[in-house]
């Protein structure tokens, strides 16, 4: 299975957000772009530059390659709608993301994991594949066999330190380890800070 495995915090620099939990107290320390002369690189950037930022930004933050994130965008280009909203709705409704988003794990990258590990079960059917497209009524319980697991038993406290924000697409109990959605994801509950019609225009091209 490709993925990226470069450090988070580093891709975080470059792109200027918090990639990661751990990127935030780092770059707080840490200003600027990293490598040897970032310092020197001045220059107001080109529309190109930005719109392409936001692109790296996005898709690394959802944990995509290139040719994953470029397949979605034409989806969401297909679909009626908006095409950066639709683009937003299908990232969030990646099995990896739901699984984050319910606080059941403190990064995407985390996730992603526990996914790949076969974990969960979605609607009575165990799966290992974090690209999986949730939809409403979809119900995800972590396997009785995990659930004996130190991290699981620890599950609680690993969701009230996450203090991920409550969402209307999603239900979850903690202590049933279970996940029920509900809906779809709303434009204005997805992660602050991305301008998706960067993207659009940068795929557009």
């Amino acid at each position: 299975m490709a993925r990226d495995r470069s450090p988070i915090v580093k891709q975080s620099r470059r792109e200027g957000y918090a990639l990661h939990p751990k990127a935030t107290k780092i770059m707080a320390r840490k200003s600027g772009i990293p490598g040897q002369h970032s310092g020197s690189r001045q220059g107001k950037p080109s529309l190109y530059a930005i719109q392409l930022r936001e692109k790296q930004k996005v898709r690394r933050l959802y944990g995509l390659l290139e040719k994953q994130f470029a397949r979605l965008m034409k989806e969401a280009s297909r679909k009626d709608g908006l095409a950066g909203e639709n683009l937003l709705q299908l990232l969030e409704q990646r099995l990896d993301n739901v699984i984050y988003r319910a606080g059941f794990a403190t990064s995407r990258r985390q996730a992603r994991q526990l996914v790949s590990h076969g974990h969960f079960m979605l609607n009575g059917r165990r799966v290992d594949i974090p690209s999986i497209r949730v939809k409403a009524d979809d119900e995800i319980v972590v396997r009785p066999k995990s659930q004996k697991s130190g991290y699981f038993t620890n599950l609680q406290d690993v969701v009230a330190n996450t203090n991920q924000p409550a969402l209307s697409w999603l239900k979850s109990d903690s202590s049933k380890m279970t996940v029920k959605v509900t809906g779809l994801p709303k434009r204005e509950e997805a992660e602050a800070g991305i301008n998706e019609q960067l993207i659009v225009e940068y795929y557009s091209r």
